[in-house]
């Protein structure tokens, strides 16, 4: 049975071609570095954005939680947002692993400005946690991208007070899309970045940190003390090249029927939804009735084979991806009508 699927586009299946090169990839045993399929992988994604080496980990979390755990020490703090992906949804992870405090930024656009940085820093005083890292994110977990200009901002004010820059950029392609550049420039203003190829590249595992050729020999040792560190990896890594090198070309579409769908939503005078914020493959909108049951909806539609999230305080996400096609949108858009007539 055939489901339409918005809850992520890490539902993505991987494609006909990803399977065929996953079943006659070369592989060896990457813990020895003897994956040929690996190497190359890990060598086309350093030089895509631009940096001097990478390593694949098996999910997105293990990498945010690498490069942290890279980048400082017991007990120092990090500045981030406070609605970011590593403080939201990876399971207090930077507590456990890194020991780190945070300085959580609170702003409506969910962006991380120069001056925040600037207030968030620690002076160097005995009763204060050291200040070591900021860890930015683009695209945003809220479906908008950060303009490069707001990067290169935070980058240089990062600089100047001696930290060290993380770029949670798990839709680094979506955000570079958006903004009709080339990723490499997003990539410029971090000392390390994390992407995903499981996500909107269809790749069935993993996720990419790139960085120095010393920061990764040290992210390497943490990748195996957290369990990472794999045999025949190249299985993966055959259908993680197909992602960087096709898979990135067509994140345009997912982006155009997201707009799509938005803009015929906003048609429905009880949802709530800003178009402006539709700037990758992320749609976010509100439902306007008092006391309006989302169980109900959330039934009627997965009674009909559609997949979505529970909303969450309200606001609901559907997520465009490969395996969406306008029509399965416009099946969705008949049904939303037809239970919004309903209950009218």
């Amino acid at each position: 049975m055939r489901y339409i699927d918005l809850r992520s586009d890490t539902v993505t299946k991987p494609t006909v071609k990803m399977r065929e090169a996953m079943f006659t990839a070369e592989v060896g045993d990457d813990v020895y570095h003897d994956d040929p399929t690996m190497i190359e992988l890990e060598k086309q994604a350093a030089k895509i954005l631009n940096k001097e080496a990478a390593l694949f980990v098996p999910s997105g979390t293990m990498g945010n939680q690498l490069c942290i755990m890279t980048h400082t020490k017991r007990g120092d703090e990090i500045i981030t947002n406070a609605n970011n992906h590593i403080i939201v949804h990876e399971a207090g992870a930077l507590a456990v692993l890194s020991q780190v405090n945070t300085y959580q930024i609170h702003n409506d656009t969910d962006m991380i400005y120069p001056q925040d940085i600037i207030d968030g820093f620690r002076a160097d005083d005995v009763h204060a946690p050291r200040t070591s890292l900021v860890c930015l994110e683009n695209a945003l977990s809220n479906g908008t991208v950060v303009p490069l200009d707001i990067m290169k901002a935070d980058y240089e004010v990062a600089k100047s007070l001696g930290l060290k820059v993380h770029l949670d950029g798990a839709r680094i392609f979506n955000a570079a899309v958006s903004l009709n550049i080339d990723p490499a420039k997003i990539a410029s203003y971090a000392d390390s970045v994390m992407f995903c190829i499981s996500k909107g590249l269809c790749a069935p595992v993993g996720s990419l940190i790139v960085g120095s050729h010393d920061f990764i020999k040290q992210a390497e040792r943490n990748r195996k003390l957290l369990g990472g560190g794999m045999r025949q990896v190249g299985f993966l890594a055959a259908s993680g090249l197909i992602a960087l090198n096709e898979m990135t070309k067509r994140l345009d579409d997912d982006h155009k029927l997201a707009k799509y769908l938005a803009s015929k939503l906003n048609e429905f005078e009880i949802i709530e939804l800003d178009e402006s914020k539709v700037q990758i493959n992320m749609v976010f909108f509100k439902i306007k009735i008092p006391d309006f049951d989302h169980q109900a909806f959330y039934d009627h539609l997965s009674l009909h084979n559609i997949k979505i999230n529970p909303q969450d305080h309200g606001q609901y996400r559907f997520v465009t991806h490969n395996d969406i096609n306008q029509d399965d949108v416009d099946k969705t858009l008949r049904l939303i009508k037809d239970y919004l007539v309903k209950i009218a």
